[in-house]
């Protein structure tokens, strides 16, 4: 694993500084009021219209327009401010309160009614169905007093708990382990692709294969989002040259691939993706993926999938496979996948040397000026943090056995987070042990007498801080101190939380969620809930739905199946993340993105990486970066247009 070319080809991107800044000031105070109330509503609009934010697009957005208003003052952006108002346009853009548009839908929606939990839905996620609020559409009702402040209260704890224990596993696997995170410089490059003076432009690559994916975004954008959004406010029907969110093709395979979900989803942006991760991964999960296909028809016809008939589309194909197959299936292979993440954080420590591992010295004594604070300082906050989810989900589920939030918390989070952020270290891999929430729910409920859906929804202290080492070694080599990342989160979090309620409840009133004002809501939400609410059942009394749908000897195939494919694909010698994307690509997807990220991979590998050598590598992430920020642009037009005209009809002359 150590030996992989392609991941020592992404370890090589960047070196680690020896200068950290803050790059706190008051340019970044600016910006998350920027991104706040002018970046947010449109990320949430097209969320909801095309299923994708315009999260790095808004970072771009933002960036070029103060590194313009600073050279107009005859000042630069320094590279660590640039990277603060791009993490602060991440943190902007989570848009908390739009997870209310979801409850608002999911307890009104005909996936509760037909699986009959529309009555069990807690109260302190949404109001009833007979509520007023709900009739308005408007979150400005007492029903919504209590859903609005659990939001608020475990947003807080959230925003202190990734300075606890991810912070602190940052500091074992990197500064103790010295791991080399291969794929923290992919995204670490493209912020430093604008940190550049106008000198250093005019002899640089970046600030040019920036501008070329910033004006290819703003053509395709035009087609793809501005058109059928400015042609629907015209209308009666939306002009849509490119189907949203995908061309459905279903039903013209179904003769010859039954029980297969078939279509194309022709968005430009997935193939500069394709560019961007790493070629065997794609082709992995292509491989896996064409498995899946070729394994659908057979099943169906040795009656394993019996859901399935014809006339189905993707939606309804996907839930009735689920049901019948790939819930089981899939829980195997994701079983199979942790498996061979611990064996593998196993065998790193007998292949590591004592000179490639630093000491527990290197703990207590971080590098010079990266801002770092002490390391029981982060211990503290997990255990403040923990303790508070632990006495939350205490009050809010009191039938609940209050023993399970606390092996939760303080034992199966620290090993699974430890493990993930090996991986994240070696290999750049996230391991995850699937269901283990819910199959401690459904524990609870056999043996312990818990009846309800409540505990579904109360925030359990069951995190995987693994990733969050990945984010740290970004900050780490943008040279940004983690003392400014942290004045950063202080300033950004009443912005956020002020401009995603007042936006929420502003897009909410423009038209009922889903409808047809947002296309891929109305396409995707309800096989979301069906999948959602379907596990749900598993702790109510009476023959469960999912007890229906999950079948062990379809989970032990597919544990075994992972084991054995990726144990074959290991002697063969083959390249490790084609092993991890076809062992990922067994559980049953929907291919009509993939086909375009598995265009851009051969584009970029067969193409690209011939005529441009080892610097296509970073000429990819940059130019994503600039592709982005084109869509951004065009999805921030179309937004603005839509809201200002529905304002106006909404008004009273």
């Amino acid at each position: 694993m150590y030996e992989d070319k392609e991941l020592q080809e992404y370890r090589d991107l960047l070196k680690t500084p020896d200068h950290f800044e803050e790059g706190f000031s008051w340019k970044t105070v600016v910006g998350s009021i920027f991104i706040g109330f002018l970046m947010m509503p449109g990320s949430m609009y097209l969320q909801l219209v095309i299923g994708q934010g315009i999260g790095p697009a808004a970072r771009w957005v933002t960036i070029i327009l103060f590194a313009e208003l600073a050279k107009r003052s005859y000042s630069e952006l320094k590279q660590q401010e640039i990277f603060l108002l791009y993490y602060m346009a991440g943190a902007a853009l989570a848009t908390p309160f739009q997870g209310l548009l979801w409850s608002q839908y999911l307890v009104q929606s005909d996936a509760a009614r037909m699986l009959g939990l529309t009555e069990f839905i807690p109260a302190w996620i949404a109001p009833s169905v007979d509520s007023e609020s709900l009739m308005q559409r408007t979150f400005f009702h007492r029903d919504w007093m209590i859903p609005i402040l659990l939001l608020v209260g475990t947003q807080i704890i959230q925003r202190i708990d990734q300075f606890g224990l991810g912070y602190a596993l940052y500091r074992i696997t990197s500064d103790v382990e010295k791991l080399p995170f291969p794929m923290a410089p992919v995204a670490a490059l493209g912020t430093m692709a604008l940190a550049e003076s106008t000198e250093e432009r005019k002899k640089s690559w970046k600030w040019r294969v920036f501008s070329i994916g910033g004006v290819i975004g703003l053509a395709f954008g035009a087609i793809y989002v501005v058109l059928p959004t400015l042609s629907g406010l015209i209308l009666m029907e939306p002009i849509r040259l490119i189907p949203i969110p995908w061309i459905e093709l279903t039903g013209h395979t179904e003769d010859f691939l039954p029980a297969v979900a078939t279509g194309i989803q022709l968005d430009l942006g997935l193939v500069f993706i394709g560019m961007v991760l790493p070629f065997w991964a794609v082709i992995g999960g292509l491989v896996g993926l064409l498995i899946t296909v070729a394994a659908n028809p057979v099943l169906h016809h040795f009656g394993i999938l019996t859901r399935w008939h014809p006339g189905m589309e993707t939606v309804d194909t996907v839930f009735a496979n689920n049901f019948d197959f790939y819930l089981s299936f899939s829980i195997g292979l994701g079983l199979s996948i942790a498996f061979i993440g611990i064996w593998h954080v196993i065998r790193s420590f007998k292949k590591s040397s004592a000179q490639q591992r630093g000491t527990l010295k290197d703990l207590f004594h971080p590098p010079p000026g990266r801002g770092d604070f002490n390391f029981w300082i982060s211990i503290g906050i997990y255990v403040f943090s923990t303790s508070s989810y632990v006495l939350l989900c205490v009050w809010l589920v009191p039938n609940f056995p209050w023993i399970f939030f606390l092996l939760y918390g303080f034992i199966y989070t620290p090993i699974v987070s430890y493990i993930t952020a090996r991986m994240e270290g070696i290999a750049g891999q996230f391991v995850s042990l699937p269901l283990v929430r819910e199959a401690s729910f459904i524990m609870g409920a056999k043996y312990f007498g818990y009846q309800g859906i409540e505990i579904w929804y109360a925030p359990i202290p069951i995190h995987n801080y693994g990733e969050a080492t990945v984010n740290f070694r970004q900050i780490e080599l943008t040279g940004t101190s983690i003392r400014g990342i942290i004045k950063s989160e202080i300033v950004v979090f009443p912005v956020v939380m002020t401009a995603s309620l007042l936006f929420s409840q502003f897009i909410w009133r423009l038209a009922p969620i889903p409808s047809n004002a947002y296309p891929y809501a109305q396409e995707l939400w309800h096989l979301q809930a069906l999948n959602t609410l379907l596990m749900q059942t598993s702790t109510l009394e009476g023959n469960s739905l999912f007890y229906q749908a999950l079948n062990w000897v379809y989970v032990v195939a597919g544990m075994g199946l992972g084991v054995v494919t990726y144990s074959i694909l290991i002697m063969m010698g083959l390249p490790i993340l084609l092993v991890y994307g076809m062992v990922r690509g067994l559980g049953q997807s929907t291919p009509h993105g993939l086909i375009l990220e598995v265009v851009g991979a051969l584009l970029g590998r067969f193409y690209f990486y011939k005529r441009y050598g080892s610097m296509w590598r970073q000429y990819a992430p940059v130019l994503l970066a600039g592709f982005s920020c084109g869509m951004g642009l065009t999805g921030m037009f179309a937004m603005g247009v839509t809201l200002i005209l529905k304002s106006l009809g909404r008004l009273a002359y």
